[in-house]
């Protein structure tokens, strides 16, 4: 049985955290001056999902520096209250990602688009988890470093399969896993205003998968449901790309890779290997940070971990694609189905 590593942030090195955001520009400005610093870690340039992006890196001291790409987007799907009943065909038969994002997350583990949700969708994902957070606040429970998290978002609130097979995103993960990708695991997450020191975790959920052309076992989304900025609450990680040596030691990683600040309005989608070095920044701030964070793995591979129950009305859906993606049962959700007296197949997956 498969498992991963729950966030759980601890102290941090006094780095350097230099951000800037552009509507499609470098901002070079913004690290000008750096270069003789010796202890940069934290740097960000961030490019929003425009067409024809081009890519950059700065390295300063050898410690490295941000680049998040983007492109246009194609899909489109209609949206059901509660459910999805399409079986996620792209209908524009266009991809999500462009030729730049492939490489990108090739030699960066990770790849960042501002463009894939809309604004009436990233108005309804809000109210949903709003709603939940409100009116399911049992199901709401303390998790890592100053955090609150639903992993059983599917059973309190099912619409926010409208999250997880959001069809842009999904299209994008299907060809960054290179094939038929089932449901591993939601997670609703909410952190407040907060008057503490910064804070830390780093940590890799899964292994790397060498088999895998992109060394990933699971993949995540990580959707911004707030506005998310220099002087909030973060996503960070430490880049690598697929041709460098695995450092399994942090700080070598750190060292090598540096650290990156998601930065990003509201919308906002990171996908990223989950094996690659990675935390939430928690941060002095009078600001809140919403996320919906989805996993993602190979049909033919272990779950995940046992956080999140798959409810029936999904691994049962009428439509053959979606009963598939969510079919690879974790141990926890084969319990609870037992439980209430349902049938499973005799593989034991749906």
């Amino acid at each position: 049985m498969g498992g991963r590593v729950a966030e759980d942030p601890g102290d941090s090195p006094d780095d350097h955290d230099v951000s800037a955001t552009t509507g499609g520009q470098l901002v070079a400005g913004a690290i000008d001056g750096l270069a003789n610093h010796t202890n940069v870690r934290c740097s960000l340039i961030h490019f929003h999902g425009r067409v024809g992006m081009s890519t950059q890196k700065f390295n300063f001291s050898g410690q490295g520096g941000l680049v998040a790409c983007g492109g246009p987007g194609f899909l489109t799907h209609t949206k059901r209250e509660g459910l999805r009943t399409d079986s996620m065909e792209n209908t524009a038969h266009m991809r999500a990602l462009t030729d730049t994002d492939v490489e990108f997350f090739r030699t960066h583990g990770y790849i960042v688009r501002d463009d894939w949700v809309s604004a009436d969708e990233l108005a309804h994902f809000v109210d949903l988890f709003d709603r939940d957070r409100d009116e399911r606040r049992y199901r709401w429970h303390r998790y890592g470093h100053h955090q609150e998290a639903n992993y059983d978002a599917l059973c309190t609130t099912p619409a926010f399969d409208e999250v997880v097979r959001h069809p842009k995103v999904y299209d994008a993960v299907v060809e960054l896993m290179g094939g038929p990708v089932c449901f591993g695991e939601i997670g609703a997450r909410f952190m407040g205003a907060y008057d503490g020191e910064l804070h830390q975790g780093w940590h890799r959920d899964r292994p790397h998968w060498p088999e895998h052309p992109l060394r990933m076992d699971y993949i995540q989304q990580m959707l911004y449901l707030s506005d998310v900025e220099p002087d909030t609450h973060c996503f960070s990680l430490s880049p690598e790309g697929i041709e460098q040596p695995i450092l399994t030691d942090n700080d070598e990683q750190l060292t090598r890779g540096g650290c990156v600040d998601i930065h990003g309005k509201a919308g906002t989608v990171c996908l990223f290997n989950v094996a690659v070095l990675h935390t939430a920044t928690t941060r002095p701030t009078s600001a809140e940070r919403k996320t919906m964070q989805i996993y993602y793995g190979h049909r033919d591979r272990a779950p995940l971990a046992n956080d999140s129950v798959i409810p029936p009305l999904f691994w049962q859906h009428g439509d053959d694609e979606a009963r598939a993606f969510y079919g690879n049962l974790n141990d926890v959700s084969r319990l609870y189905a037992q439980s209430f007296g349902l049938e499973l197949p005799a593989d034991g997956a749906a």
